[in-house]
């Protein structure tokens, strides 16, 4: 028999096993619902820990010390699935995952920005809403705040840079005020070191930035005896640097706050990363979405566990969809909170039901979004 025979005879037999294992599961499923008759007439929680506890155990002392790895993982997602056909049945799946979109305002749209002119914020704002009012606040919070109590249509805030990560605080304050995502996008990051007119780099004492800026600019501030200070973002740091009128003190920002406040690039293009870029996302009371819209952002919580995290992804493994990025952030000192962005539309079924299947796995799970990457 050659190799490629072997080949075949062994797959006819892994077929033969997947059409009784299939078999199998389907009944397993069936009974499963009828479970979750008994605990909704027993009024009982869905979710039984110690009972799949036992159910892991028995498998992996029933499996040879080769899998038994690899049966708990099997036996966790058997019971995830399980749990969500349950949860299904209790909670009634049909329930939307995200509220009705409303319609996008198409003039007139007041929009707001943390920082003053020129902060990479405002650029952001401007790609995404060149005909906006735009309204300065001084914080992220402030944002927010502008939006929750209708002084703004939306807002611009930043979420990520390619070279530092996650902005945390953008994170928190989408879970406690309660926004939703409507758009994203890529703002290119210049970075430059802004001084007075005349001004040298031996002259320089002092450089004000964001602390954002100053990790992006590590190397080029590696090894020079200047003072570092921080201000709230980069065109506040050039707005500051200019009202000193002193040649001593420079800051790091974008060539267009140079031109706001008179100033001139002493150094162009200072980040340690030629390919720097921050995206912002564009903040609402109410989403928006539509055939279009290619990317949802979700924020969950999970068991306190080992292996809970793995069955909330699971889902997403199975059906194909491809997790961009997962972040987490501290909700009490010894639990976290995580928020996902994925490819795919909230208006695809299979979408709709990997996203139920992942919030079956969770303690807590919420869809902050569904957009499009402009």
């Amino acid at each position: 028999m050659s190799g490629r025979e072997k080949l075949d005879t062994l797959r006819g037999r892994i077929d033969e096993i997947d059409e009784k294992m299939i078999a199998l599961f389907e009944e397993r499923m069936d009974i499963s619902l009828k479970v979750a008759d008994v605990k909704i007439g027993e009024n009982m929680p869905i979710q039984d820990a110690d009972r799949e506890q036992t159910v892991v155990n028995r498998a992996m002392s029933l499996a040879s010390g080769d899998v038994r790895g690899e049966v708990s993982l099997l036996m966790r997602a058997i019971l995830a699935l399980s749990r969500e056909r349950q949860g299904g049945r209790l909670f009634h799946s049909e329930m939307p995952m995200l509220p009705p979109p409303r319609e996008p305002k198409k003039s007139g749209v007041r929009c707001a920005f943390q920082g003053v002119p020129g902060a990479w914020s405002e650029q952001a704002l401007i790609k995404l809403f060149p005909d906006a009012s735009r309204t300065a606040v001084e914080f992220f919070e402030d944002v927010f705040l502008a939006v929750k109590n209708n002084r703004a249509d939306c807002g611009v805030v930043p979420i990520e840079n390619s070279q530092t990560g996650a902005i945390g605080e953008t994170y928190d304050l989408l879970r406690k005020y309660g926004c939703f995502i409507v758009a994203r996008t890529w703002i290119d990051i210049r970075q430059c070191l802004l001084a007075l007119p005349g001004t040298s780099l031996s002259d320089v004492r002092e450089v004000l930035s964001h602390p954002e800026g100053f990790r992006q600019c590590g190397r080029f501030l590696h090894g020079r005896a200047w003072d570092l200070t921080a201000c709230r973002n980069t065109a506040v740091a050039a707005e500051t640097a200019a009202r000193a009128k002193d040649a001593r003190t420079a800051a790091i920002g974008s060539r267009r706050a140079a031109e706001l406040n008179g100033l001139d690039v002493l150094a162009p293009d200072i980040m340690d990363s030629s390919g720097n870029r921050t995206s912002f996302v564009v903040i609402a009371t109410e989403p928006e979405y539509d055939e279009t819209s290619d990317l949802i952002s979700i924020t969950f919580s999970t068991q306190h566990r080992s292996g809970a995290l793995c069955e909330t992804l699971m889902p997403f493994m199975a059906q194909g969809v491809n997790l961009m990025r997962i972040e987490s952030r501290p909700a009490t000192p010894d639990k976290y909170r995580f928020f996902a962005e994925l490819k795919g539309s909230i208006l695809n079924d299979d979408i709709l039901s990997t996203l139920r299947q992942a919030a079956a796995t969770c303690e807590y799970f919420e869809v902050i979004g569904c957009y499009r990457n402009s």
